[in-house]
């Protein structure tokens, strides 16, 4: 009898054992997928664009709060994708919108000055003017790279909180961003408006819900053929 435990001890120690190991390769080989699939759409964005920069992506499931943000992709050039963010991403679509964006202030630390470090200086002395740059120039990379750039209204409808005001914050409202994406896109792309796949996800329709005043400045603004900027809430 005592045998037989022993050998049941052993069996079973070994079944945990194999099923541990099973369980840690299957992690592996989800990680290795999402780390390829990253790398492949940032290095289509990177090609698509001639960007003749060196850029790095990671994916890693453990996300560091920096208090110097932006600050590893400028003076690094890694675009570090962390798992929470990427579990709101439903297509290629909307990787690309985050790895475009990313992309923007990557390059941006190589605009002729040293190591990125005086750059992220003049970012944070104007974070909300580079945010909308960055946002703009994420809508440019998607569109050459073939990506559908309403995807970044609804990877940012998904993502970003919304603060009460941003008179003296570090960041635009997000209503405000998604505005003045929106109105960009329907100056310069109105194709991906008209023909609208995003058109009947919730994401999209909650933007349409929430920005209805937004959009009629903008109306208002096409209406009477203004060249005064919306000064969008």
């Amino acid at each position: 009898m005592k045998k037989i435990n022993k050998i049941y001890l052993l069996l079973l120690t070994l079944s945990i054992f194999i099923n541990c190991a099973s369980a840690n390769d299957e992690i592996l080989n989800e990680q290795q997928n999402i780390q390829s699939r990253i790398n492949n759409c940032g290095m289509k964005i990177l090609n698509a664009n001639k960007i003749q920069k060196r850029v790095i992506f990671v994916y890693n499931e453990k996300e560091k709060k920096s208090l110097l943000e932006n600050d590893n992709t400028l003076l690094n050039r890694e675009i570090i994708l962390y798992d929470n963010p990427y579990k709101n991403i439903e297509n290629d679509d909307e990787l690309a919108a985050f790895l475009s964006r990313e992309i923007a202030i990557a390059v941006r630390g190589y605009d002729g000055l040293a190591n990125g470090f005086l750059r992220s200086l003049q970012i944070k002395a104007a974070p909300k003017k580079f945010e909308l740059v960055a946002d703009k120039r994420a809508v440019d990379y998607m569109v050459v790279a073939g990506y559908n750039p309403i995807a970044l209204i609804t990877y940012i409808q998904k993502t970003s909180p919304q603060k009460k005001q941003d008179t003296i914050a570090f960041h635009n409202l997000t209503s405000k961003r998604l505005a003045i994406i929106y109105e960009y896109i329907y100056t310069k792309y109105p194709y991906y408006l008209k023909e609208n796949p995003y058109l009947y996800t919730e994401s999209y329709q909650n933007f349409l819900l929430t920005s209805q005043n937004n959009r009629k400045k903008l109306e208002e603004k096409i209406k009477t053929n203004s060249k005064d900027r919306i000064k969008y809430e």
